[in-house]
Formats: C-alpha cells, structure tokens, sequence
C-alpha cells in the first residue's frame, strides 16, 4: 500500500483569539476621512496611520488629524511588529519638506506629527529632511505645534541636534518593548541607544520634553515593563505612551496575550508614581493618539 503524503503546518494551526470588545473600532469612511485620503494621494504624500495600519485612523483622519510619515514609505530595518514595508528606499525627495508642508496648511491643523522610516543609508538617517520640515511648516503655519517622532539615527549625536535645532515642540522616540526582546522585535535597534537618544535630548535642549512609547503583549513580563519605565525617568523622560501589539499578519511576531483595561490602567498608575508628567496607556493607545490631548495635558500637569 502506498505512502500518502503528510503536510506538516509551519504555524501552529490554531485559530487566532478573537479581539476583545475594547479593541474593536468602526471601519472608516467618513467624509472627513475621505478627504484627508484624497489630499494624501494628491500630494503624494505617506502617513504612519496607513503604512502601520493602526486601528485608529477612522477616528484621526474624521477629525483632519494625521501622522505624515516622509522620506518615503520603505524602510531600511525590518522590525518583527511592523508592517511598514522593508528594502531599499529610493532617493530622499528634497521637495517633500514643501508638499508636507502645504498640507498642513491646507487643512488649517494646529498640531502634527512627523514621523519616518528608518533610512540607514543616510549619512544623517534623514535629520536633515525633518529639520526642513518643521522649518516649511513654520513659514506657513506658525501658530502649528508640531511633534516629531524620529528614528535613533543609529546613535548620530549630531542628527540629532539637526532635528532639536529646528526646535519641535517634543521629541518622540519609541522604546517599543523591554530591553530583553528587543533582539527578537527591533531589527537593528537597542535598548541603550533608545535611552542615550532621550537623555542626550534633555541634556541637548532642556525646554524640549521628551516622549517615548511601548507596546504590550510581545511576551513581556510585569516587572519589565516597571524596570523599562524607570530607566526612561532615569534619562529625563516626561511623556509615557502605553498600548496594545497588535500583530500585522501571520508572518510578524506573535501577539502573546491581549490586556484588559485594568491592566493599563495599573501601568499609568505605576508609571506617574515614578514621575512621568503624562501618560496614556490604553488598548487603542498609539504613539501618536492623541498627540494634541496629550500635549495639551501635559502643558497643564508641567506647570
């Protein structure tokens, strides 16, 4: 009698858990949403909320609120969580400072967010292109506040002070997870430089806050992520994001546990006792949720 073949899965076979209640949200389609599309594709323009996916753009893009993500849409380092495409990116666009710019303009915003991919192949990882970015948007929007959320320039002191010279209004760099599975989540990241970044921009411009995000249910344990806050105060760190991992697609990394509200309401407790001025943690919690309110909240909490 004949063998018959045996498929082996690669993947446990396993359904996925359903999302929980809280984290699920209405699928987009307002018209605020769609018109904040169609000025994107008109300006040929790249935002974090689509190439990340992030659960939150109905909501942002109904209130006229975007993340522009610039230097383009391909990223040189291929982190586990992420779905923003990883390769080789094309050549820096030096217009793109002026169609960001003219955006924001258009849409009459009074705080944004700029963020990239990681652009390694850059001798200044693309400082110099936020630094004109926030400069343009000055030009046209003076009244604007604007938040970078830039990459660790691979440890580049002097980027760094490109993009503080410019004078952002905070600075946001994400820690993303606990220093233990950073070999496993953040290809070509490291938890010492994440931290050295935050400390030297609190040495380098004072007036600047610093932020930085983390995300939970990559299999991290409770007292690392306290461990994790702590460090980031240590370095001068003020504003604190905590939320869900939600895990792309099969092929990124596995999504260990979902946490209940609760929980992330235990970690903002810990967190302001160990001094954060501001924090939001909360399963639809992204690094730019919210980005006005927090600021805004924060401004109160410093006085």
């Amino acid at each position: 009698m004949s063998e018959v073949a045996r498929v082996i899965p690669l993947v446990p076979s396993h359904p996925r858990p359903p999302k929980p209640p809280w984290l699920k949200v209405r699928a987009p389609g307002s018209a605020g949403y769609l018109r904040l599309k169609g000025l994107m594709r008109d300006l040929d323009l790249h935002t974090v909320c689509e190439e990340a996916q992030c659960p939150n753009i109905g909501e942002c893009w109904h209130y006229g609120t975007a993340t522009f993500m610039i230097l383009g849409d391909v990223c040189t380092r291929a982190c586990s969580y992420c779905a923003i495409a990883h390769g080789r990116p094309g050549a820096v666009d030096e217009a793109e400072p002026v169609r960001v710019a003219s955006a924001i303009q258009t849409l009459d915003l009074s705080y944004v967010v700029i963020t990239s991919v990681d652009r390694d192949d850059l001798a200044d990882g693309g400082a110099s292109i936020f630094a004109a970015v926030i400069r343009e948007t000055r030009v046209r929007q003076p009244d604007c506040r604007i938040e970078v959320l830039i990459p660790d320039f691979q440890g580049n002191e002097a980027a760094l002070h490109t993009v503080l010279d410019s004078a952002p209004d905070i600075l946001n760099h994400n820690t993303e997870t606990v220093p233990r599975l950073y070999r496993m989540a953040r290809s070509g990241g490291r938890y010492a430089r994440t931290l050295e970044l935050l400390g030297r921009s609190r040495r380098y411009a004072p007036a600047i806050p610093t932020k930085t995000g983390l995300m939970v249910g990559l299999g991290e344990e409770h007292d690392e992520l306290v461990a994790t806050f702590a460090d980031l105060r240590d370095v001068g760190c003020e504003i604190l994001t905590v939320g869900q991992y939600l895990r792309p697609s099969a092929a990124h990394a596995p999504m260990v546990r979902y946490y209940h509200p609760d929980e992330f309401a235990e970690l903002k407790r810990i967190a302001l006792g160990l001094g954060f001025v501001h924090v939001e943690s909360g399963p639809l919690v992204r690094s730019s949720y919210h980005a006005h309110e927090t600021a805004d909240a924060y401004q109160r909490a410093a006085r």
